[in-house]
Formats: C-alpha cells, structure tokens, sequence
C-alpha cells in the first residue's frame, strides 16, 4: 500500500511543477510591462545627466531619448492595455480563472488516478521486485550472457586474484563486442594462471578488434609469445603476416603468407583469407578446393526427380542450412556453403543478404570475414 502512497504523492508533485507556473504566467506579463515602464523612466533621466556632464553630444542624447521614448510609449502602451482590460473584462477573467482552477484540480486529480488505474489494468503491479542480486543466483541456465557476466564480474569484485575468472569472462566480453574489457582480463588471466598459446593469441586478436583491425606493438607482442610457444599456431602467424603486410613489408609478408599457405590441407577456413592477402600483395595462387556438396545418397535421390521436384529439394535443404546457421550460427565454411548454395538457385537479392548475415556473424574472426568478402566479390554480389 505504502508504494501506491509514494506514486500518488509523486504524481501530484510533477503535476505541481507545470501547473504552478502556467498560473503565474499573466500576472508575471503585467509586472514585466510595468517595471519595463519604470526602467526606460529612468533611463531618459541618466541621458539627461549624461549631457549634463558633457560625457555624451547633444546629437546622441536626441537620438537615446528618441529610442528610449520609443520603448517607453510601447511599454506603456502595453500596461495601458492591461489595465483596460482588467476594468473592462473583470468577470470574463473571473470565469477563465476559474477555469483555470478546475484544470488544476483535473491535473492533481485526475491525471494521477488515470495513470494508476491504467498502470493497474495493463501493468505487472503483483509481480516481485526483481534485484541484481536475486537475479545473479538464478540457475546458469535461466540467466542472460549480460546476467552471467555481471555475476562474474561480481566475484571478481571481490576477488580479483582470481585468474579462472578472469580467463571465463575474457570470451564473453569478446561475444559481447568489449574487446577492451576481453584485452585486459585475457592479461589478468595471463599475470595470475600463465601464459598459454590460446590467451596470448586470443588477447592479441582482442587488442586488434579493439584497435579497428590494427596489429599494435601490444598485440604483435602477444601474437610473438604465442607462436614461441608453439611454432606451428596458425591463427597468431596469421595476425603476425598480417601486421607485415599493414607495415607494408611487402617481401616478409609474402613469404610469412606463402608459409602459411603451405600448410593447409585444403578447406581450411583460414586459407581462403590468405590467398585475398596474397592476391591483394600481387601473388597468383591456386584456387581453393570448393567446398563440400551433398551427400551421395542426396545424389542418387535427385537423379530420380524431375526438375521441379529437384530445385524444391534443393531450395529445401537451403532453408535448413540457413535456419540453422541463424539460429545456431556456424563456422566460416558452413556460410560459404550456404552462399554458394544461394548463388545455384539464382536469387541475387538473398545470396546479397546471405553474405551481409555471413559478415555479422563472423565478425569476431577477421579471416572468416575476409574470405565471406572474397567468395562475394566471386558470385557477383561483393564491392
């Protein structure tokens, strides 16, 4: 009961504020127009004392007391005005004023009743307050990715030497689009649980995507310590040939790309990016292996279809990929399949449309995007 008193009151208070004012506002236009009356007085009076003392030619005091005498018939024009009609309209007054008092009581009345009644009817007014807290101890599985990383975030308030923490909450703040924040717990987890090929590299991609897509000192540091410990990591040699080619040493990043390339076996979601990278430096490569099609039984029953009932199937198997992958999402070669399945039925517009969702989905993973950009640019729908 006692909140419904704490709206009510607050309700009329708000009213007060507009309705307060609105009620002042004749009786100030009068005071302003008298005192205006009295000001352009006094100012005729100090032009006077002005020449007097010589301090201004007998030119310009005629034309200050021109201008002021100007003011003065207006302003006194004005309070003539109001005092006529205030004789001649006492009981029309009268009536607006009163009026004006039942809009008062409407506004204090009314309005505060109307929106408590309607909150009553269209609002929640049994349902429990809801606090952080309460919501922070919701079982994993009831709780938001913002809901799990403000109760992280919690505990690492008070304990901050809490290195598992810290490497749990660095990949959500990455999912969340804070790669600042992931930079530095991905540094807090290193400082406290050591350095491991995963934190190094995932702190440095962090500081790239917080950077505009820019290989810093920072995260080329971090990308050097990953590949130290592990010479074979792809995706920090790729950010490291990517800083190169950012440097424009053209020579190193060729031969830091062609090494990668090397290494792929034919598929990879990585090695597409590195033949853009290559061919954007002015190096042919060989084309990369298509990927994957339909299965052979998906084969042998098309072959006994007729073409209507073929291009349904087809369209049909589409529409689950694609349900699936933006529902579910999926990983770069899943959306380059499905893009190439969108450029077979023909439609421009949605293969268009595929490759923008492809490009949002993946944006966490730089060379996932740039092959998305490559394999567009190759249907005819890329810039």
């Amino acid at each position: 009961m006692m909140i419904w008193i704490v709206f009510s009151v607050l309700a009329v208070v708000a009213a007060l504020s507009v309705l307060v004012p609105l009620s002042r506002s004749a009786r100030d236009q009068r005071e302003s127009a008298a005192y205006d009356v009295e000001v352009y007085k006094a100012q005729l009076g100090e032009v006077d004392r002005d020449l007097d003392r010589g301090l201004i030619s007998e030119e310009a005091a005629e034309a200050a007391r021109t201008e002021i005498a100007r003011r003065l018939i207006a302003a006194g024009a004005a309070d003539s005005h109001d005092s006529a009609t205030r004789q001649s309209g006492e009981e029309k007054r009268r009536g607006s004023r009163n009026g004006l008092r039942v809009a008062q009581a409407l506004a204090l009345i009314v309005v505060p009743l109307g929106a408590v009644g309607l909150y009553s009817v269209v609002g929640s007014p049994d349902l429990p307050d809801q606090p952080l807290r309460a919501r922070l101890e919701a079982p994993a599985t009831a709780r938001s990715l913002p809901d799990l990383v403000a109760r992280v975030e919690q505990r690492l308030a008070e304990e901050p030497s809490d290195g598992r923490g810290w490497d749990v909450i660095a990949p959500a703040y990455m999912r969340l689009g804070r790669a600042e924040d992931a930079a530095a717990a991905y540094a807090a987890a290193i400082r406290l649980l050591g350095s491991t090929v995963r934190r190094e590299t995932d702190r440095g991609e962090a500081l790239v995507i917080g950077n505009n897509g820019i290989v810093g000192a920072d995260a080329r540091a971090a990308f050097e310590r990953a590949v130290a410990l592990d010479k074979s990591a792809i995706k920090p040699r790729f950010f490291l040939a990517l800083a190169l080619t950012q440097e424009n040493r053209t020579d190193k990043a060729i031969a830091a790309w062609q090494d990668l390339l090397d290494e792929a076996q034919g598929g990879e979601a990585w090695a597409e990016a590195v033949r853009v990278e290559l061919s954007k430096l002015g190096v042919e490569t060989e084309p990369a292996i298509a990927a994957p099609g339909p299965s052979q039984s998906d084969v042998a029953a098309a072959a006994q279809m007729n073409s209507a009932d073929r291009s349904a199937m087809i369209r049909s198997m589409v529409d689950r990929l694609d349900t699936r992958l933006s529902e579910e999402g999926g990983s770069t070669d899943e959306w380059l399949r499905l893009m190439r399945a969108v450029a077979v039925l023909g439609d421009t517009d949605r293969l268009r449309d595929t490759a923008t969702r492809a490009e949002q989905a993946l944006k966490q993973d730089p060379a996932g995007v740039a092959q998305v950009k490559s394999l567009a640019r190759e249907l005819g729908v890329g810039s």
